[in-house]
């Protein structure tokens, strides 16, 4: 996967003292350079490195390469005769020269020496440092980190050998999570590899509100292995991708240009510019290393590893709580939200699911999956926090309780939320029933309603007696945001032209007109019925209304 560009490392420093230009050309600057100054020379080189630039976006990698060989020869050619402007603007080019050479090799996927050579262990003062941090107050996370590490290790080593990569790695969620698959970060990085959403879905792990892949161990581990190795291209050593990996790669590089000597890249280089999380993150994890090759030597007696887990698979096409599949089975409960960790609601979801069972639970389960009985998800409202608010004050407002906040929001804290976080909030809480049937809608009836601050669509299809979906739709509403002032018309159930038709709730992989084919009807008939353009958006669970 082609790595993410900084977005201003292709700009031109103020020191070069010229106009980036926009060549009509690509290779228009192939007999330039000769009998000119120095800022002739730099602007014929910057006009290289540019259409470099437009040979990339294009995928010619060979005429981008040749358009930057065309830049430093012109860039080198550049006499400074003491004059500082040009010194600084040709030392200028130099660096993003080479820094573009470095990504087009990153781009093509071309390994960066030997990608399964051995991280080197460095033991100075900062790893002896997380060396003793281990020995000591976080001794019983580590013991009990490497006892976890038995469930997942042996998977992580095979997707690394098959990758060619440092069997080393297969340590690194010991530092990230601690080998928790549900591990949960303020900065909302979640489980064994810990991916902030954006990271998830750049490397292919989907969220859904049934499933999140960042917790699911064999897809979390082979995309961290693809942002990994992405990382190991662009930055050519392991402690440095690997502190990429903690804080971002536009991170190190803003500090690798930063540097006053543009050599200086690697991670001891930049240690003291690094955010302090990553200043402890790589000495953390050469500590582990550290202790896993000798643990006698620096004081640990390491307990046995779990052993690993073992399934197989079996598909499930409707929504059951896992907790009363594991009953169906016979099994202790809780064993195949262990095996299955990426559904969130710890319940298969309303699609087609390769459900995780024990090796010896498939048959029995096609024999008994009919008996499990259907699901229905409670209905949740989201309550943002605000400054001041406590739990038990968020609970008492919505007439619901802490433990159940916790359970619905996956808490383990009862005292630790904080401004701006999002809480889900048990079905039918925010609004009472008095005030849902007072102020329900006669059928067929329709208001203007004038929003205020703290409305939601969920609070008022519950006031109103009618669905989220259906005042998006009235509304022509493409995401579940207002504001406050804005003006909603609400009408009841019955009121629509199309309310005879029947309901369709939209599935994984759904298109309006895969839909509209599937069920015998024409797509501007679909379209009209849900008030819909052919440019708006379908997400799985929708509920559309199919015309007769």
């Amino acid at each position: 996967m082609t790595p993410e560009r900084p977005a201003d490392d292709s700009t031109v420093p103020e020191s070069l003292g010229l106009a980036a230009p926009e060549p009509n050309a690509p290779n228009s600057t192939s007999n330039e350079g000769i009998g000119l100054d120095g800022s002739a020379l730099l602007e014929a080189s910057l006009e290289a490195f540019e259409s470099s630039e437009i040979f990339w976006q294009q995928g010619a990698f060979e005429d981008a390469f040749a358009a930057l060989d065309r830049a430093y020869e012109l860039m080198a050619s550049v006499p400074s005769n003491g004059n500082s402007v040009i010194a600084q603007g040709k030392e200028d080019l130099r660096h993003l020269i080479s820094r573009r050479v470095v990504e087009l090799y990153a781009s093509r996927k071309t390994a960066v020496g030997d990608q399964n050579a051995s991280i080197p262990l460095v033991l100075n003062e900062q790893v002896q440092r997380e060396i003793s941090s281990f020995q000591g107050r976080e001794r019983d996370f580590f013991l009990a980190s490497y006892q976890r590490s038995g469930l997942y290790r042996q998977m992580i080593l095979e997707e690394l050998r098959r990758e060619g990569l440092p069997e080393q790695l297969s340590w690194l969620p010991l530092v990230e999570s601690g080998f928790k698959v549900r591990a949960l970060s303020r900065a909302r990085a979640l489980g064994l590899w810990q991916f902030i959403p954006s990271t998830g879905y750049r490397y292919g792990l989907s969220r859904s509100s049934w499933i999140d892949e960042r917790m699911d161990p064999l897809k979390a581990t082979r995309a961290a292995l693809g942002y990994l190795i992405d990382l190991h291209q662009l930055f050519g050593d392991w402690s440095t991708a690997l502190a990429a990996y903690n804080c971002g790669e536009r991170t190190v590089l803003r500090q690798i240009r930063n540097q006053p000597v543009s050599y200086f890249d690697q991670f001891w280089d930049l240690y003291s510019r690094l955010p302090r999380e990553t200043r402890r993150y790589v000495p953390r994890f050469l500590a582990t290393l550290a202790i896993l090759e000798n643990p006698g030597k620096h004081g640990f007696d390491l307990p046995e590893p779990l052993p690993p887990l073992d399934f197989e698979e079996i598909e499930v096409n409707r929504p059951a709580q896992l907790a009363s599949i594991d009953k169906a089975l016979g099994l202790s409960t809780g064993t195949l939200a262990s095996l299955n960790p990426e559904l969130r609601r710890k319940a298969t979801p309303d699609e087609p699911y390769s459900l995780r069972v024990p090796p010896t639970q498939r048959e029995t389960l096609l024999a008994k999956l009919d008996e499990v009985p259907r699901w229905e998800p409670p209905v949740s409202d989201v309550h943002r926090v605000r400054r001041g608010e406590t739990l038990s004050g968020v609970a008492s407002r919505y007439g619901t309780s802490v433990r159940a906040l916790m359970e619905l929001n996956g808490l383990r804290n009862a005292h630790r939320i904080w401004p701006g976080q999002q809480l889900r909030v048990p079905g039918g809480s925010g609004v009472s029933r008095a005030v849902r049937s007072s102020s329900a809608l006669a059928p067929g009836t329709e208001i203007t309603h004038r929003v205020r601050s703290g409305d939601s669509l969920w609070r008022l299809a519950n006031r109103y007696g009618t669905t989220v979906n259906r005042i998006k739709a009235d509304n022509g509403l493409r995401s579940d945001l207002l504001r406050p002032g804005q003006r909603l018309r609400i009408r009841a159930p019955g009121s629509s032209a199309a309310s005879g038709g029947t309901r369709y709730t939209v599935r994984r992989g759904d298109t309006l007109g895969t839909i509209a084919e599937r069920l015998g009807v024409s797509l501007r008939q679909l379209l009209h019925a849900n008030r819909l353009s052919q440019r708006s958006t379908i997400y799985p669970g929708q509920t559309l209304t199919i015309p007769r």
